[in-house]
């Protein structure tokens, strides 16, 4: 009877889990488009003069906030796609690269997402199999290109470049460049690797028919 009843509360946590994690997240992102929102809203009520009661009822409208960031970004990307969008973008990266400690951090965020977002950019192009941290622990890991400048002259032979996720976040994780040879293409998807890791490996690619076998039931079918 106890069994059944921890099969059953499991089983109805399978149902659920997936369902409330994903509700949370969006909540969060939610929250986080609507903080941007009311941040810029307070800004403007306290530098445009008249703007106090369209600010008080614009803030209790729930979910606007996600609306405007949405076409805000949109619109920022109609209006880069023109020459004269294209220039004004290059005069305001000149402005931030001239400013001492905004500088380094603008320039490497704009590096990262440019080459993460543009179409002809090889990072996280590819699933790869990595000995991690040490010999004979394999993890998953994704190309984000090959060594350049001063550290290729430092290394012997192939190397490449690659990223290797913390589980279950994979936001966070280790930059490291190994030897070409020490690499192990796969033929999943960077799609299904992520999955594989954010689920620390319940969730395999290539679905119920990629699972091992269990040593019983491989036992049962000689038998």
């Amino acid at each position: 009877m106890k069994h059944h009843i921890k099969n059953y509360f499991i089983t109805g946590l399978l149902v659920w889990l997936p369902l409330a994690i994903t509700l949370w997240l969006l909540l969060w992102m939610v929250g986080v488009l609507d903080g941007i929102f009311l941040a810029v809203l307070g800004a403007a009520d306290a530098v445009i003069p008249g703007m106090h009661l369209l600010a008080e009822r614009l803030r209790n409208v729930p979910g606007l906030g996600v609306i405007l960031v949405i076409v805000v970004i949109f619109a920022s990307g109609v209006f880069v796609a023109n020459m004269f969008g294209q220039w004004v973008v290059r005069q305001w990266d000149k402005l931030f690269t001239r400013i001492p400690v905004v500088r380094s951090i603008y320039t490497s965020v704009k590096q990262v997402s440019d080459t993460l977002f543009s179409g002809s950019g090889h990072a996280f192009s590819k699933a790869l199999l990595v000995q991690y941290p040490r010999q004979g622990a394999w993890t998953i890991a994704f190309l984000t290109g090959r060594p350049g400048g001063e550290v290729a002259s430092h290394l012997v032979g192939e190397h490449v470049s690659v990223y290797v996720p913390t589980t279950p976040n994979p936001t966070s994780g280790f930059f490291l460049m190994l030897p070409r040879a020490d690499v192990v293409e796969l033929k999943m998807s960077v799609d299904e690797a992520l999955k594989y890791v954010i689920s620390m490996g319940v969730v395999v690619p290539g679905g119920p028919a990629a699972l091992p076998v269990a040593p019983a039931v491989v036992e049962a079918s000689h038998s």
